[in-house]
């Protein structure tokens, strides 16, 4: 067989893909859950977290608001306390200074010792004084020789005019060298008295009975004559402190409650728990221009010299309500100044309505009684008026009122 009678094999006309495996249904259905439990993880997600939207956005609404507490007007009836600051003063106080040019020579009390009127304090060296005291004695004895001489030869003179040995003129002249020679003598005299009045004041004693605030000499120290001489000017503070003055400046508005019948006591910070009566003695009857306040001066009795002269001390005014001198005019209403505001526009007061809106009035103010203030106008007994006020409180503004501390006026 040659190769071209050779045949060719035929090849199969069947071209089918080989059969794939069938899906397994498990697997699809698990695909299937596990993508709707992300889908509902994922809508709860998103739903929480708008939710935790909503309430901290409504948490910031509510915190946003401010919380208020809220004080009733009250009616001024009876008596009202005016508490304000004074200064006690000693009822006499005198700084000790020398008359007289020296060195101390010893001192004889110190600070805080009671003395008597006229008791030494401390005793001065002059011998500067001293010598013009032997000097002023010599010039005396000087004057008197003099004298003496003027005196014989004026009655010499005299005799010899009734025998016309001499003539009037001159007789006239020696009576009247007599007159001036003795007047020399009065007044050398007079001075010897001077130096020794300043010589007393050698002797430095208490002017009154008190006690010795201050000491500012010590043996051996140069001092001069007089106030305010250097070195050394003052030597001593003597105070009387049985009984204290007392100073305090009352503001205008009150400048008319300031009658004897006010009732007056004050406390000092070192004695807790104790006060003291004092009685109003005078006042300045005038206002100043630089505070305007009145300043007015109590007494205060000081047994046991318990208080202290420069202490600071609070005195509280009881004065009697002045309604009964008009009793027409409605008591004014009080509040407590810490309701106040203060802007440009005047004094205002922040009433809160009954859905806790804000609204500002303005108000007349009367007299300040310390603590509280007098309102004359723009208030009612029923207004619900914020207290403490936050300065950036405006006009409509909602408000959260919360139950205020217990206290007058307070709601």
């Amino acid at each position: 067989m040659t190769p071209s009678s050779r045949e060719t094999p035929s090849m199969p006309t069947d071209f089918r893909s080989p059969a794939k495996p069938a899906p397994n249904r498990g697997l699809l259905i698990a695909g299937v859950a596990a993508a709707c439990v992300a889908v509902v993880v994922v809508v709860v997600g998103i739903a929480g977290r708008m939710h935790q939207t909503a309430e901290v956005k409504t948490w910031t609404g509510v915190q946003s608001i401010p919380t208020v507490s809220l004080v009733s007007p009250t009616a001024g009836v009876g008596a009202r306390n005016l508490v304000l600051p004074g200064t006690l003063q000693a009822f006499f106080n005198a700084p000790i200074y020398s008359r007289v040019p020296g060195y101390v020579h010893a001192w004889y009390v110190d600070i805080g010792a009671r003395v008597k009127t006229g008791q030494v304090l401390a005793t001065i060296d002059t011998p500067e004084l001293d010598q013009q005291i032997a000097q002023a004695r010599a010039d005396v004895a000087t004057a008197q020789a003099n004298m003496q001489l003027a005196s014989t030869t004026a009655a010499r003179w005299t005799r010899l005019l009734t025998q016309d040995a001499v003539s009037k003129q001159e007789t006239d002249e020696k009576a009247g060298d007599l007159a001036a020679k003795t007047a020399q003598v009065a007044a050398v005299k007079a001075n010897v008295e001077r130096l020794l009045a300043l010589k007393g004041f050698a002797r430095i004693v208490a002017p009154f009975d008190g006690v010795v605030t201050a000491r500012k000499t010590d043996i051996g120290a140069l001092v001069n004559a007089g106030a305010g001489a250097a070195p050394n000017s003052e030597l001593f503070d003597v105070a009387k402190i049985d009984k204290l003055r007392l100073y305090v400046r009352v503001p205008q508005v009150s400048s008319a409650d300031m009658r004897r019948d006010v009732k007056v006591a004050l406390t000092v910070p070192e004695l807790p728990g104790r006060t003291f009566p004092a009685v109003l003695d005078t006042t300045a009857n005038a206002i100043s221009d630089s505070s305007g306040t009145l300043l007015t001066e109590l007494m205060v009795a000081n047994p046991g010299d318990v208080l202290k002269p420069g202490a600071y001390a609070q005195v509280n005014f009881d004065i009697p309500n002045s309604a009964a001198a008009n009793a027409a005019a409605p008591p004014a209403l009080q509040l407590p100044s810490s309701a106040l505001l203060f802007r440009g526009q005047g004094m205002e007061v922040a009433i809160v309505d009954a859905g806790d809106h804000v609204h500002l009035k303005h108000v007349g103010a009367g007299r300040n009684l310390g603590q509280t203030m007098e309102i004359t106008s723009g208030l009612q007994p029923g207004d619900r008026v914020i207290d403490n006020p936050p300065d950036s409180i405006a006009e409509g503004q909602l408000v959260r009122v919360v139950a205020s501390a217990a206290g007058s006026g307070r709601e």
